[in-house]
């Protein structure tokens, strides 16, 4: 008889047959078999009489001794006892747990190696070109798309047809130009020019910035203009662009201590390419700057650069073909004018009117307007000039004082003779200024004369007049320090540059001072300091001369001035016409100015 132990892992509830269960019905020959599995201390006791297919599970103990004498009362019985053991589970997860750390360190040395096989290829890469290549650049833009520069376009057109129809000119000997160089100020339209070729063109083309040329490592600039160049002549022929051509073409030699070696040598190397012992038949190279001072003259020269073309500035005619593409998209009110809005931009770049254009559908948009109308242009305007509008003043003696000093600026633009008529006088603060006065622009012309530079220095100082005239010395303010500025600087060229002053007809200083490389850093005046101070003297004449000129036009027309300003301060705003119509009810206006307000009656 087995004594079991005190403690059993199971109870009746949870077992039906129980171990002692067991024991009672081995005692009584009540078990035909027993199938015990020592790894998970179960046994399947399948009974006599019942379902083969469905055996008792009988949980044992853990003391080896108390099984061993369950298996000798069963021998003892007659019964059948069978070992199965089960399937190690922690085997099994011992072998997966290890295979996947197998498989990621597997995965990590394939990364490994494949980053540094991605190394080198880029080591044995780091000296080609990186220029950007097409078999026909389809950039979207083509001649139609680009107005304003007119004489430029009709140059690079003959370029396109030299390579569509090489026999038209070589019939007659000519040869293709080796380079064009696209000069001008920046927004003027030379990339535009550039992408405009290379949809026309219908040949290879390579597009590269100047600055892509150059790194740290030496001798890298130098292949990649080799390796630039070897492509195009597989692919001739075709077009090079180049951007911003200044950060590798400067001069050589410039500067104290010398200039960046490596730089030298990719310029020397793309000299060597454009027109060296070799050649290279059948490329067109275009490159764009505006800095064409500073390029090295060994670059500039016929042979490597054949035509220069000036990309400058629009006139009238151009600022309103540029209009038009622009507004191509755009939903313009009808009474809105292209025509009227391009003589009112002078000196405006192409990528100022583009913008311009684009500010006021902002506006029409934010103003929930379908269509853009004058009055979003007119603020676009205002805001592309002179920056975003800010908050009205509100107090009334700094509000009066800069009332005086714009109504002084506006005064004296009206009752000059040689002076461009106002277009507004406002109150309402844009960008740095409180208050600002806009003169409508004259004509397109380079040229000015004697008598159109006093006036606008006149004019200049009308600000800084009349707080003097009104408020007196001790009142005068920090607000003319802008037109001051100007004032010297016009007083200055007309002595120094223009030849118009008691000097004579001499050109002292250069247009540009500026220190280049270091090229410019010992630089000696071109005259004594007796002529220094002469020069002095005659550009503090003409300031003095106008001030007091100002001065005088604003004390006899004092009342006028209060009346304006009484009206500006009420309105915030008066446009142009409003006040010729005021001036004309209490003075005479000059020709110009009369003939302005009679076209308003």
């Amino acid at each position: 008889m087995i004594t079991p132990p005190a403690l059993s892992q199971t109870t009746p509830e949870e077992d039906p047959l129980g171990y002692s269960g067991l024991v009672e019905a081995l005692e009584e020959g009540q078990v035909d078999r027993v199938t015990i599995d020592p790894r998970q201390n179960i046994a399947q006791v399948y009974l006599t009489g019942e379902d083969p297919e469905q055996p008792e599970e009988v949980q044992l103990f853990t003391d080896a001794r108390t099984n061993q004498d369950l298996v000798e009362l069963a021998r003892a019985n007659g019964v059948e006892i069978e070992v199965q053991q089960s399937a190690d589970g922690g085997a099994i997860a011992w072998l997966l747990s290890h295979a996947l750390l197998a498989f990621l360190v597997i995965v990590g040395l394939l990364m490994i190696l494949r980053r540094s096989a991605n190394a080198s290829g880029q080591a044995m890469n780091f000296g080609r070109s990186r220029a950007r290549f097409q078999m026909e650049a389809k950039t979207g833009i083509m001649f139609d798309d680009v107005a304003g520069i007119e004489e430029a376009k009709e140059e690079l057109q003959e370029i396109i047809t030299f390579l569509k129809e090489p026999e038209k000119f070589t019939a007659v000997g000519a040869k293709i130009p080796k380079g064009v160089l696209l000069v001008g100020p920046p927004g003027t339209g030379k990339t535009l020019l550039a992408k405009a070729i290379a949809g026309e063109a219908g040949v290879p083309f390579f597009s590269i910035s100047g600055s892509e040329f150059v790194e740290m490592f030496v001798g890298v600039g130098a292949s990649r203009v080799r390796d630039l160049f070897r492509k195009a002549k597989e692919n001739a022929p075709c077009l090079i662009f180049i951007d911003e051509i200044d950060a590798v073409g400067r001069q050589r030699g410039a500067g104290i201590g010398g200039g960046n070696d490596e730089r030298e040598q990719t310029l020397n190397q793309l000299l060597t390419e454009m027109d060296g012992f070799e050649g290279n038949t059948g490329i067109i190279i275009i490159a764009a700057t505006n800095r064409p001072d500073v390029l090295d003259m060994a670059l500039l020269r016929p042979g490597r650069f054949d035509r220069r073309v000036i990309v400058d500035f629009p006139d009238v005619k151009g600022r309103l073909g540029i209009l038009e593409v622009h507004a191509r998209n755009k939903k313009l009110a009808p009474e809105v004018s292209l025509e009227a809005i391009a003589r009112r931009t002078p000196g405006f770049s192409g990528a100022d009117l583009s913008n311009l254009l684009n500010e006021a559908a902002i506006l029409t948009a934010r103003r929930r307007k379908e269509a853009i109308t004058p009055f979003e242009v007119n603020d676009a305007i205002d805001r592309v000039v002179a920056g975003m509008e800010r908050t009205p003043l509100t107090d009334g003696k700094s509000k009066r004082l800069i009332a005086y000093h714009e109504v002084g600026h506006a005064i004296l633009g009206t009752l000059l003779d040689h002076h461009n008529p106002v277009d507004k006088v406002t109150l309402i603060p844009r960008g740095q200024a409180q208050g600002l006065t806009w003169f409508l622009p004259g004509d397109d012309q380079d040229l000015m004369t004697r008598a159109q530079l006093l006036a606008r220095i006149t004019a200049a100082l009308g600000g800084r007049a009349a707080e003097q005239v009104i408020f007196g010395d001790a009142e005068v303010t920090t607000g003319a320090m802008n037109d001051l500025q100007m004032v010297t600087r016009l007083a200055r060229q007309m002595v120094t540059r223009f030849g118009m002053s008691d000097l004579g007809p001499m050109s002292l200083e250069t247009e540009n001072n500026e220190v280049f490389l270091g090229r410019d850093w010992m630089n000696r005046s071109d005259y004594s300091e007796e002529i220094a101070a002469r020069i002095d003297a005659q550009v503090r004449s003409i300031v003095e001369h106008c001030y007091e000129d100002a001065c005088r036009i604003m004390e006899e027309n004092r009342t006028l001035v209060d009346s304006l300003v009484d009206r500006l301060i009420e309105q915030e705003t008066i446009d142009g016409d409003t006040f010729r119509r005021h001036v004309a009810e209490y003075t005479t206006l000059p020709a110009a100015q009369r003939d302005l307000v009679t076209q308003i009656i």
